[in-house]
């Protein structure tokens, strides 16, 4: 069985990632990209569809040991395991290098004291667990191979195999170093170069040294930002700048359940957001290339515009279930693709418009066909804002008029009648000032329950939802609104749960509530930064910096976070780890600094 999702430590090369769980196992590994197939896939199953592990002996039968330490070594994704044996202290460093040819997976085992017997165990198992590789050696080097792929194995160690398996048994002693390499090369091609492990860890390290150097935060919430900051840069596909929500697909939302999504793509929303925490920490370079990769995606018909991307820009992510596979705790389906591509999200319009104002804002080149995008996205929004969608949620039941999607049509009309004002593009500019007060109007008169002193989910619903919390943060009205402060008090009512987090919206257990399917789901953490947020907004500084400071204390002891936080179960649940749960943690601890709401 796989371990807990927050026994999971992220690697990657910032264009595939790999989860590596305390035992020293990797049970998730695509190759070459974020969304390719799976080589490693036991997260989603058993050991049968793929796993690395590297690690002390142990008895046959008997569950592997799980490190007594481990942690990135310094500001870096570099993960370092240490284990404590009867018979001595051994440490394994994982890495990816960034990619100069190959991807790469490092492997070096360190003995620190004593003498402890080691074993390597790797089980390839190509497309998604489904297909066994043809395993064999080729001059000197270990190679699986299977239609258009082929990985190969290097290490100074012995290997041997049994019941399709590839095992290396070994020991080491204080200062000895073992190096053991994957690397991924189309089955057609000739051999990729032998590994430099030594000189890739070098030069791994010196990368995000230099990298983390460009971060101008330095407040109290420091640690946390830059690993939160890191893992963000992870998830970006370095040729093309696109962004993925996760590197994990069908890592259910609901233990058991069918919440269960791919989140390999590259969400405008989500990237959106990831470059506004990315921007306001001093990282330019990565806004402008994902700018260039928007540009590249909507291509010329903004009217066609997709919630969701291929991290190339593909437009086709269909969606299929592999029945193969029994699901992450027997969660099933596993899904790959995204059915939702397709939907309408009006929200995403503001998100993209907010992105490239604050682009604009903090001093990045000016593209002129940036700027010409955004008023065709303006344009589209004017015939079609008053249309019901799917909402930020992508509910799969009726489409509404949801209150959230309206306030960022209205931010997407707001901030680019600021562009115009500041004389960089030419537009209708009075006719869109009445379209802007034409959508605040109808929100404050259609999305407003004044009994309650709320906004509500959507048009005519007496339902809450936590993206309600972005109201004051997006400008559409003051925090100090009477109306503002109703929702957040209403929210904090009717969709906290017990230990003070916040869910998206109300559920209905065994029957399809208003996103269409069945089963209840953790609190959404993302919602839970935004109540901090508007907590601090609103004067109330003291019980927003408590809510942050407990959010933060569910991170694993890597710092990382998935989607969700399940209250029953007490653990973390949903794709992992997520962008949407790590670009709120950076935007509180901004304002808190900002604010002085932090203890000492």
């Amino acid at each position: 069985m796989a371990g807990r999702i927050e026994d999971y430590a992220l690697i990657g090369d910032m264009q595939t990632a790999a989860l590596v769980c305390r035992d020293g196992t990797v049970d998730w590994l695509c190759l070459p990209r974020f969304d390719s197939h799976a080589i490693f896939a036991g997260l989603l199953g058993t050991e049968d569809h793929g796993f690395w592990r590297l690690g002390p002996a142990h008895a046959a039968g008997a569950e592997p040991p799980t490190a007594a330490r481990r942690s990135y070594r310094g500001d870096s994704l570099i993960l370092e395991s240490e284990w404590d044996t009867p018979r001595g202290t051994v440490r394994v460093t994982d890495f990816m290098p960034p990619r100069d040819g190959a991807p790469q997976l490092i492997r070096i085992v360190e003995g620190v004291s004593g003498r402890v017997p080691m074993r390597s165990a790797l089980r390839m198992r190509f497309s998604y667990g489904r297909v066994v590789p043809w395993v064999h050696r080729h001059e000197n080097r270990t190679v699986a191979v299977a239609g258009p792929d082929s990985v190969w194995f290097d290490t100074s160690a012995e290997t041997y195999g049994k019941s399709l398996t590839t095992y290396a048994d070994f020991t080491v002693a204080p200062g000895d170093r073992i190096a053991f390499t994957i690397s991924w090369q189309p089955s057609h091609k000739e051999p990729p170069p032998l590994p430099e492990p030594e000189q890739s860890l070098e030069a791994t390290e010196d990368f995000w040294r230099e990298w983390v150097g460009h971060c101008t935060y330095h407040g109290p919430y420091r640690e946390a930002v830059i690993r939160s900051l890191i893992t963000l840069k992870a998830l970006t596909y370095a040729p093309t700048g696109g962004i993925v929500a996760a590197p994990t697909t069908s890592l259910p939302e609901d233990i058991g359940g069918v919440r269960n999504w791919d989140y390999r793509y590259t969400w405008l929303r989500d990237a959106a957001i990831t470059l506004s925490s990315l921007l306001r920490t001093g990282y330019r370079e990565e806004a402008r290339a994902w700018r260039e990769w928007l540009l590249r995606a909507v291509a010329g018909d903004p009217d066609n515009l997709q919630i969701m991307y291929g991290i190339a820009g593909e437009r086709e992510l269909g969606e299929a279930e592999l029945d193969w596979l029994p699901g992450y705790e027997n969660s099933a389906p596993v899904r790959v693709g995204n059915g939702a591509a397709h939907q309408l999200q009006l929200d995403v319009y503001g998100e993209v418009t907010e992105a490239l104002h604050l682009a604009h804002m903090t001093g990045l080149a000016r593209n002129d066909y940036a700027s010409l995008l955004q008023l065709k996205l303006i344009r589209y929004l004017e015939k079609h804002w008053q249309e019901p969608d799917e909402g930020i949620w992508e509910v799969r039941g009726p489409r509404r008029h949801f209150v959230h999607s309206k306030v960022m049509a209205w931010v997407a009309v707001d901030r680019t009648i600021k562009l115009m004002e500041s004389g960089d593009v030419d537009g209708p500019l009075e006719r869109w000032k009445e379209l802007r007060e034409e959508i605040h109007r109808d929100v404050c008169e259609k999305g407003y329950d004044k009994e309650r002193n709320t906004f509500t989910q959507s048009y005519g619903s007496r339902e809450l939802d936590a993206s309600l919390l972005l109201i004051p943060q997006m400008g559409f009205l003051p925090p100090d609104d009477k109306r503002v402060i109703g929702t957040i008090e209403a929210i904090q009512r009717e969709l906290s749960t017990p230990d003070g987090f916040i869910l998206r919206y109300p559920t209905s257990g065994d029957n399809a509530g208003v996103d269409g399917l069945p089963g209840d789901e953790g609190a959404f953490l993302a919602c839970s930064f935004w109540m901090a947020d508007d907590l601090a907004m609103i004067g109330r500084v003291d019980e927003a910096r408590r809510l942050f400071e407990k959010l933060l204390s569910l991170r694993n002891d890597l710092g990382l976070l998935a989607e969700e936080w399940d209250p029953r179960l007490q653990r973390q649940v949903g794709n992992f780890p997520q962008a949407f749960s790590h670009v709120p943690l950076i935007d509180t601890a901004l304002r808190l600094t900002a604010s002085g709401a932090y203890g000492g």
